[in-house]
């Protein structure tokens, strides 16, 4: 039997994880690092999950609204808030996922909120399952192993100093102008052009989130090192990032409510998550050089899950979408002025809930 030399065997037991002085896949520096990863996506998937229980409720709430004689306002719905403070908790497992993966893992984990709508709707909607949600999921589902398996691997730690060093780097200085001067294009839009078309809206969602991970990952990142004994709290920049995370999660959480009442979750689920997903890996990826030691191989395979997750979530949703088509009516109840037979149909592609077919063939707009 032959013999192998030294440096294969050394090579064979750091790539297996043997009595070398290597770092394979079964040695005990690469168990602990994709040990804390695994902690963080578990955290990431299981808050995405709420945050899809989160924003069907508050849809169901600006429903129930619409049907009211004398619509209030969303902010006045107990049910809103309900759905508001289950995102708040979403956000808030979100935010420590950060803290123990990178941003690249944490941000396309979104697809399990897709994932988790299609599984409340069919286990407490009673709603019957189509072949297109078992594809969607399966797509999804294999590109979130693949984004697993595939995302860098970096230490996850990061000090007030390392923090402070990447905001005056000059790719993220070239970035954050680029990503102000877009906001501000779109912002002129919005407020001066009345264009509130849902690409503007959630491309204002995206460009204000990709500041909101850099700012959770970094304030979560100091908090941790606390904990442990390197203290972190007394840098100017914690708090500064205090600040960029709450301001810019408050900008999110209007752009997103607005879309969500003008759109239907069919179109702003899928369309966020493609969005923030590139938005928020392009961010990690400048600010936190998260891909700058990878090999060629593992940057292909992550985008390609990636691509399989975003095929995955248009699926699902482009098959929910068909399925509301097929509804002809929406009931309310007893409208005062007509007959119980009156139906109120609905309107996809725009603000109004719909529209009112009375006896004489006028159509009375219902807003």
């Amino acid at each position: 039997m032959d013999i192998l030399p030294d440096s294969e065997w050394a090579s064979w037991n750091a790539s297996f994880g043997g009595s070398g002085t290597g770092s394979g896949t079964l040695s005990g520096p690469w168990y602990r690092t994709h040990k804390t990863q695994l902690l963080g996506v578990v955290l990431a998937a299981a808050s995405n999950f709420l945050i899809s229980v989160s924003l069907n409720i508050q849809k169901y709430a600006h429903l129930r609204l619409a049907c009211q004689a004398e619509p209030k306002p969303y902010y006045l719905s107990r049910l809103w808030w309900c759905g508001i403070t289950l995102l708040g908790l979403g956000e808030v497992g979100n935010f420590t996922a950060y803290g123990f993966a990178p941003i690249a893992l944490v941000a396309p984990l979104g697809c399990v909120s897709v994932i988790g709508s299609a599984f409340i709707s069919v286990l407490f909607l009673k709603k019957t399952v189509r072949a297109a949600d078992i594809l969607g999921g399966t797509l999804a589902v294999t590109g979130t192993y693949l984004l697993v398996t595939f995302a860098p691997n970096i230490p996850q730690e990061l000090t007030a100093r390392q923090v402070q060093n990447y905001l005056v780097s000059w790719p993220f200085l070239v970035y954050l102008i680029l990503e102000i001067i877009i906001f501000c294009i779109l912002l002129y839009f919005y407020k001066r052009k009345a264009v509130k078309h849902i690409v503007v809206l959630l491309m204002m969602v995206a460009l204000l989130a990709s500041l909101t991970v850099i700012a959770v990952k970094a304030v979560a990142s100091m908090i941790t090192l606390s904990a442990k004994g390197k203290m972190q709290l007394t840098y100017p920049v914690f708090y500064i990032m205090i600040v960029l995370m709450a301001t810019s999660c408050a900008f999110q959480v209007k752009f997103l409510n607005q879309a969500m009442h003008l759109y239907e979750v069919t179109a702003v689920v899928p369309i966020n998550f493609v969005f923030f997903t590139i938005s928020a890996t392009i961010s990690g990826v400048i600010f936190y050089r998260e891909f700058q030691s990878a090999a060629l191989l593992s940057v292909f395979m992550f985008l390609f899950g990636c691509l399989l997750s975003f095929l995955g979530v248009f699926v699902i949703e482009r098959s929910k979408k068909e399925e509301h088509l097929h509804s002809p009516f929406i009931d309310c109840g007893h409208i005062p002025g007509q007959k119980l037979t009156g139906k109120v149909q609905p309107d996809y592609h725009s603000s109004h809930y719909g529209t009112l077919n009375n006896e004489d063939n006028s159509v009375k707009s219902q807003s």
